[in-house]
């Protein structure tokens, strides 16, 4: 069962949760720049995320699960969309997205392999995607309180063998939040040193594990590098706020 819209609303409304997406995005901008002309697709809940690319791609869509209810998205007023969708089945023709991020989306559905099926169907040939799963060996997988803790949580191998044997060839892998998921100012104000300290000293077991594969029409099995997204974690900023500073 998939968590509500107003649950995940209100932890990301929160300091932590800021604090989680910021990093997350961070990673993410990090890994595509900014994504100019892209066609994008969030999948799950990744709307903390996507907002981060600002109005750069061309297309940028949120596909919410129908369990999840209405949601509100800021974005969707510069010309993006937001559309609930079942499980599997996407209502998107194939090849369409050039980009495509998971987040809140693999932990609950009911068929991974299915899932990434559709998935494939609807990247472009060599689009590609990012699977952000609860660590199994991560704090965030137990806590309960946080939507990190809800379903079945991954270990970097299981996603990558996911992957290889859904014509996706692995191409980057890192883990993110290593702060503890306490809702504590001495915590999500020094979000960033968490994540330097973590992965200095316990690389891997972070709270998520954050993989990209490309779109292959054939990817040999176990095919693609394991290797970090980045040499340095930058902690993103929204795209439109980093435009009004400017000014």
């Amino acid at each position: 069962m998939r968590q509500d819209a107003v649950t995940l609303e209100r932890f990301y409304a929160s300091a932590l949760g800021r604090a989680a997406a910021r990093v997350l995005a961070g990673k993410l901008t990090d890994l595509w720049g900014d994504a100019s002309g892209l066609s994008m697709l969030g999948l799950g809940y990744a709307l903390p995320v996507l907002e981060a690319f600002g109005s750069a791609p061309s297309r940028m869509i949120a596909a919410i699960p129908f369990e999840h209810g209405p949601v509100r998205w800021s974005a969707s007023e510069r010309g993006n969309a937001s559309v609930a969708v079942g499980d599997p089945r996407l209502p998107f023709p194939d090849g369409l997205f050039d980009r495509v991020i998971v987040l809140h989306g693999l932990e609950e559905t009911g068929d991974p392999r299915a899932y990434l099926r559709e998935i494939w169907r609807i990247t472009a040939p060599e689009g590609r995607i990012v699977l952000a799963a609860a660590n199994r060996a991560g704090l965030w997988s137990r806590a309960t309180q946080t939507p990190f803790g809800q379903g079945r949580p991954w270990t970097r191998s299981q996603l990558s063998n996911l992957l290889s044997g859904g014509l996706f060839q692995v191409t980057a892998s890192s883990s993110a939040l290593y702060m503890p998921p306490l809702s504590s100012g001495l915590v999500t104000s020094a979000a960033e040193g968490w994540e330097a300290i973590g992965r200095m000293l316990t690389p891997g077991f972070g709270g998520v594990v954050m993989i990209e594969a490309v779109k292959r029409l054939y990817a040999p099995p176990g095919g693609g590098a394991v290797a970090p997204v980045t040499e340095r974690l930058r902690i993103a900023r929204p795209a439109q706020a980093a435009r009004r500073e400017d000014h």
